[in-house]
């Protein structure tokens, strides 16, 4: 598990405990699935509120909206500021399966948002310590509580499942039109 804080003060997300994190994370990783039969790369993500209320819900549409923003975070960030009336997130807590890329990483910070707990590391595109941690960038105008690794082994197993089965159709695909 990879906890960082940041030096910054910080208003109060809220506190959950292991089991909560579980909780929460079978959760999306449940829906996750249900993204990843859709055609998506099987991402969820939720934003829950200083009282522990999910107040945004996301899972990948990139595909099915043909946006380069539909990323898990986003779609999230954009129901939780409609129900929150606001684009601040201070005392809010994005819980997601994968380590945010750039483009949402940099989308967190700029929604000051107090807290993001994920299951895998992304090696590749991870920008909250996988690869970068634009939290910690000297540009970063806001710092945040960032704590990976809960349910990591089954977070990972899922999306590499996902990306096996999707280059074994692709090489099926290819061998049908060869007969």
């Amino acid at each position: 598990m990879i906890i960082l804080q940041t030096s910054k003060k910080l208003s109060k997300p809220i506190s959950l405990s292991q089991e909560e994190k579980i909780k929460w994370m079978t959760r999306l990783l449940s829906k996750a699935k249900l993204v990843g039969h859709r055609g998506e790369v099987p991402i969820a993500a939720i934003i829950l509120d200083k009282r522990g209320r999910c107040i945004g819900y996301g899972g990948n549409r990139r595909e099915e909206f043909k946006d380069p923003l539909g990323h898990a975070e986003l779609v999230a960030l954009r129901q939780a500021s409609w129900i929150n009336n606001d684009w601040r997130f201070n005392d809010c807590t994005l819980i997601v399966n994968l380590e945010p890329c750039p483009m949402c990483a940099g989308a967190l910070i700029q929604a000051r948002m107090g807290k993001v707990i994920y299951g895998s590391e992304d090696a590749k595109r991870g920008a909250l310590g996988g690869t970068i941690n634009l939290a910690e960038h000297k540009s970063s105008h806001h710092n945040m509580l960032i704590e990976g690794g809960i349910m990591e082994k089954e977070s990972r197993k899922i999306i590499v499942d996902w990306f096996k089965d999707k280059r074994d159709l692709s090489r099926e695909s290819l061998l049908s039109k060869l007969r």
